[in-house]
């Protein structure tokens, strides 16, 4: 099979995923200063399907080199959250490989042997500049209306000078030596980007003074050490990768292929953040929405693939591997629609009930929704939690709802527990025709109980007792659910079974 991609970068890619042969490497770096969002899961997911689809291997790196930012446990919550999506590794923290370890926190000797090489090579220094005086450089950049950047003060201290500060044990950053002029390179999404950054920065600063690395020198690192092919990431990058490409010729090492994402967008045109509760990965999944439904919802904001069954088709993660297509992605930002997400999540709902292997799955999965959305009623015995009855219930819903937890909402708890339905006075002409009504029931053949017959029944009754039929209606779903609209009563009868029916009818009788 051939893939535009090949064909743009003219490279004949190795199908073996053995290390040392395979050519496609990519990789998934987050910073863990907070919980994974749809935006960093399209950047994973991209990278991943790049991956499998060329045979090549998908590593995560956590790069935590801003240690004042790391939330605790983000790290894992950001692999649990993968592990979830089925964005799986094949080189990560917890299995490791061969080119780790994979935290970068865990590399300082790295980077600090790598730096050194720099600095003898002559394309980068030690700077010595207060932090007071880079206050004063910016505010007087301001002041003049420039754009504010390092003067390159200390790139031009010399030999003598820089040894009687280190010997004097001033403080001190490591910077790299910025080249002058235009650099250019061919961004597999954007095509030709030409960019001279020394137009809006200084010298950046590679090492700061606590002895870590920064993103962009640690970045190139590792991604170098790691045999990285390709670099698939955010636009917001993009500015970034000339002074990264400038790094590797300083290093005399090739640079990998960049393909810069673009942005999605929340549904009016703002920017997603990490403060936004309704994007975490981890809140979908305590809504009960499914990661295949995540992934085509973050797929239909980004571009790459066809889409040509919009939200009435959920892919696999065998067609997201096949269909995947990076000349495809889109350069216009795109916006995400959350009833996209619902819609995908029911599509995905409908998929698995299709198939009974999945049934022991749902089964226990919404025994315990169940459970936790009603622990009172756990102790009196009354919840109707048996294998036959959630399965019939999934599939009597699977139209109405949107994500498994809809299905113990108010409108709906009444699959599970008996409400607590007191008799209202509107209802006491009823009654005894209700008394009449369950003996009939009980001689009724258990197999007959449906919604059918029922019906049809139910209309013969109120004709032969003389009751509004309507009425009859209306006390019968009010007793049965303990709700004044819903469902046909037909149908809460059938799903409810001739027993439960029964039990709720004589209760509230009583």
């Amino acid at each position: 099979m051939k893939y535009n991609i090949l064909r743009v970068i003219n490279i004949q890619f190795v199908q073996k995923r053995f290390f040392k042969k395979v050519q496609v490497r990519v990789r998934f770096a987050p910073s863990p200063t907070g919980f994974l969002h749809v935006g960093s899961l399209r950047t994973a997911l991209y990278n991943y399907l790049f991956a499998r689809a060329n045979n090549g291997a998908f590593i995560l790196r956590i790069e935590d080199t801003d240690q004042s930012r790391c939330v605790p446990e983000a790290a894992d919550k950001i692999q649990n959250d993968l592990l979830w999506s089925g964005i799986i590794p094949d080189e990560d923290p917890i299995r490791g490989g061969p080119v780790g370890p994979y935290v970068q926190s865990k590399r300082i000797e790295i980077y600090k042997e790598q730096v050194l090489k720099l600095i003898n090579n002559g394309s980068a220094y030690y700077c010595f500049c207060t932090e007071n005086r880079l206050q004063l450089l910016r505010r007087e950049a301001i002041k003049c209306g420039q754009v504010p950047k390092y003067d390159n003060r200390c790139r031009y201290l010399s030999d003598d000078e820089i040894k009687a500060k280190l010997d004097k044990g001033s403080p001190f950053c490591i910077r790299f030596k910025l080249f002058s002029g235009v650099e250019c390179f061919h961004d597999l999404i954007y095509g030709k980007i030409e960019l001279d950054i020394t137009k809006t920065e200084g010298d950046p600063i590679i090492i700061k003074s606590d002895g870590y690395p920064t993103y962009h020198f640690a970045n190139v690192v590792d991604d170098h050490l790691m045999e990285i092919s390709h670099v698939l990431r955010g636009i917001e990058w993009q500015v970034s990768t000339p002074k990264h490409i400038m790094m590797y010729k300083a290093f005399n090492w090739t640079p990998p292929i960049y393909g810069h994402l673009p942005l999605i967008l929340n549904s009016d045109g703002t920017k997603l953040s990490k403060r936004q509760n309704d994007i975490h990965i981890e809140s979908f999944r305590k809504e009960g929405i499914f990661p295949l439904a995540v992934l085509n919802y973050v797929i239909h904001a980004g571009g790459g693939f066809d889409n040509k069954g919009g939200v009435h088709y959920i892919d696999s993660y065998e067609e997201l591997i096949k269909q995947f297509d990076i000349s495809k992605i889109k350069v216009s930002s795109n916006k995400l629609l959350p009833k996209k997400l619902l819609d995908f999540n029911k599509l995905e709902i409908s998929k698995l009930l299709a198939n009974e292997k999945n049934n022991k799955f749902l089964v226990e999965r919404i025994k315990k929704l169940v459970v936790e959305t009603f622990p009172n009623r756990q102790t009196d015995g009354t919840l109707q939690l048996d294998e036959g009855h959630i399965i019939y219930t999934l599939k009597w819903t699977q139209d109405r709802i949107f994500k498994l937890s809809d299905l113990v909402s108010p409108k709906l708890s009444f699959l599970w527990i008996i409400p607590n339905t007191p008799l209202e006075a509107d209802h006491s002409e009823c009654l005894d025709a209700l008394k009449i009504l369950s003996n009939k029931l009980v001689e009724i053949d258990i197999q007959n109980f449906n919604k059918a017959w029922i019906n049809g029944y139910l209309k013969e009754f109120a004709k032969e007792h003389d009751i509004s039929f309507p009425i009859l209606m209306k006390v019968l779903r009010f007793i049965l659910s303990g709700l004044k609209d819903g469902p046909p009563i037909g149908e809460i009868m059938e799903i409810l079974g001739k027993q439960s029916t029964l039990l709720r009818l004589n209760r509230y009788i009583s």
